[in-house]
């Protein structure tokens, strides 16, 4: 089985750092994503897609990337369920970067997660 992919956007909005309780640095991201085929307007349709970058990944994309940028995220698909109270559960489904690279920021440069 494999689930990899690679996916290639500008980034929504500045990406925020944030610390897990157990003290792990984590951001979440989104990509804008124009699709390659016109819609029945002629139209390019884009797609958001969510991604969650940890640790040494999501503190270094913090710091160097900004609004507009464009990124190549290397990861893998996951969804997860999220129940609130009195409501169906909802599953959301995104990408875990392992590995970052900065297409378009000030810096050239890549960046992957360590174990």
């Amino acid at each position: 089985m494999l689930n990899q992919l690679v996916v290639v956007g500008r980034l929504v909005k500045d990406p925020e750092l944030r610390k897990t309780d157990t003290g792990r640095n984590v951001t979440n991201i989104t990509l804008a994503v124009p699709r390659s085929y016109k819609n029945s307007n002629g139209e390019y349709d884009t797609d958001f897609i969510d991604c969650v970058l940890w640790s040494n990944v999501a503190e270094t994309t913090t710091e160097y990337c900004h609004k507009g940028d464009l990124l190549g995220v290397k990861g893998r698909i996951q969804t997860r369920t999220v129940q609130a109270e009195e409501e169906k559960a909802k599953y959301i489904t995104e990408i875990i970067g392992e590995k970052v690279t900065f297409l378009s920021s000030g810096h050239k440069k890549s960046v992957e997660k360590e174990d």
